[in-house]
């Protein structure tokens, strides 16, 4: 069990970081004591929670640690992260959090705020910052500081988002505008927005981890974070003030994060959100027994070498290797990532990380059935469990909105499909409702297992 060895009343909060939750533990904050324990004092965290009183009640009873507990297949590894100086709850603590965000010693904001967080209609463009939300916290705090005469800080998105900081800016400067129009203006030529790729495969903590840590390690943790050894951190070379020194603890600065981003969340995420809904729908609980099948296996390679690496740009990466490198990590069994986590969030992870390479497939020709039949897979989830369906619940912002249309077609997607904000132009094309139909009625008729081992073995086939 590895402790800081660095002095924690030393730490000086240059960063906030808005929605903490077992990722942020395992990833961000992970990274930022690494640079404390290289006697880096100025980058220490102030964490901030949204909606979950129950984790400012474990850090505040530990003083802000946590046990960070690595699993793969060289054992098990342990530390106690110590670079939490201080954790708020928004809902009950919004002056304190705003004063730590003015604070001029604050030089960074990061965000792990889901895509629903930046209350950006995809069909319209238009942004809704609900009162107390991350938006309207990060235009206030900016709002002072502009009027202290201080330097603002930089907003960094780590959500799993295309072009994270392209967003982050719109949604920061449209709840601006409507505050006040010469704020928005200051905040567009002033606040840096850099874009950021995280990878790092993050299990919600459960009761069974506690028990693990305290009987491998003799901790007794209320809220212990178990994860992968891999973890890597793509941010864009573009802050406004200074720069946290992470390149000295394996982070890469690029210039232009997008084609990493679109490699990792294409293969990665689109893979994930394919075993998610057809695994659960096979009855398969973590995402490890899923991958034990040879039938799914096979259906994840074939999807990722035939159907995604394709599309993807060439950025000096084996694609090959990384794939594999996916697949082994999908398979840890000591990680034991629940399929259940995988299948959240469709309405903002199916777009952007499945629909999207099959529109590009769709634009050159290339075969996507592998991808289309996890559409085929979302939109039976949608419409809740069946005879064979899996017991997953549905947890979704969209949820009552999609669910409605997907069950009002039965085993014929198209009042789905018809959902521009989700599909676009996709769902009016009719060789690809036909698809998705025939996906809907092979998985409703012989089961999720037996048309993955069909689809995993056959040619692949592009549509027109």
């Amino acid at each position: 069990m590895a402790v800081p060895t660095y002095d924690r009343a030393a730490l000086a909060p240059g960063v906030v970081h808005i929605s903490v939750g077992s990722f942020h533990r395992s990833h961000q904050a992970a990274y930022f004591d690494a640079l404390a324990r290289r006697g880096h004092a100025g980058w220490g965290l102030v964490g901030v929670g949204l909606r979950r009183r129950e984790m400012k009640e474990a850090l505040t009873a530990q003083d802000g640690l946590y046990t960070l507990v690595t699993r793969g297949p060289d054992g098990d590894t342990a530390r106690v992260v110590g670079v939490i100086v201080r954790y708020l709850f928004a809902p009950e603590e919004s002056a304190a959090v705003l004063d730590a965000m003015a604070d001029a010693r604050t030089r960074v904001v990061t965000l792990t705020i889901t895509g629903a967080g930046y209350g950006v209609d995809p069909a319209t463009g238009a942004v809704a910052a609900e009162p107390g939300s991350a938006l309207e916290l990060i235009v206030e705090a900016l709002d002072r500081r502009r009027r202290a005469g201080r330097r603002p800080f930089t907003v960094l998105s780590c959500d799993n988002m295309p072009a994270n900081g392209a967003l982050a800016r719109t949604a920061v400067v449209a709840c601006a505008a409507r505050r006040d129009p010469c704020l928005a203006r200051w905040v567009a030529e002033h606040v840096a927005f850099p874009s950021s790729m995280v990878d790092r495969i993050t299990p919600t903590t459960s009761p069974a981890d506690r028990h693990f840590v305290a009987r491998a390690f003799g901790v007794d943790d209320r809220w212990p974070v178990v994860t992968e050894p891999f973890s890597q951190w793509i941010v864009e070379d573009a802050f406004c003030d200074a720069r946290p020194p992470l390149d000295e603890v394996g982070v890469q600065f690029v210039s232009d994060v997008r084609p990493y981003a679109l490699i990792k969340t294409r293969l990665l995420n689109g893979s994930h959100s394919a075993l998610g809904y057809l695994g659960s729908l096979a009855g398969y609980v973590r995402t490890d027994e899923a991958m034990a099948d040879l039938a799914f296996a096979g259906y994840v390679r074939r999807m990722m070498e035939d159907e995604i690496a394709p599309l993807l740009p060439c950025v000096g990466m084996d694609l090959a290797a990384y794939g594999e490198e996916l697949r082994a990590r999908f398979a840890n069994p000591a990680v034991a990532d629940r399929l259940s986590r995988l299948c959240r969030n469709g309405s903002t992870k199916v777009p952007a990380h499945v629909l999207s390479s099959i529109l590009e497939a769709r634009a050159t020709g290339r075969p996507h059935g592998l991808l289309t039949l996890a559409v085929a897979g979302w939109c039976h989830h949608l419409r809740g469990p069946g005879a064979n369906g899996s017991r997953v619940e549905l947890d979704d912002p969209a949820g009552p909105r999609l669910r409605a249309l997907a069950r009002a077609g039965g085993c014929d997607p198209r009042p789905l499909l018809a959902d521009e904000a989700i599909f676009g132009s996709l769902g009016g094309c009719p060789d690809f409702a036909e698809a998705v139909q025939r996906d809907l009625l092979d998985l409703e008729t012989r089961g999720a297992r037996a048309v993955v081992a069909d689809r995993a073995a056959s040619e692949p086939v592009a549509l027109a």
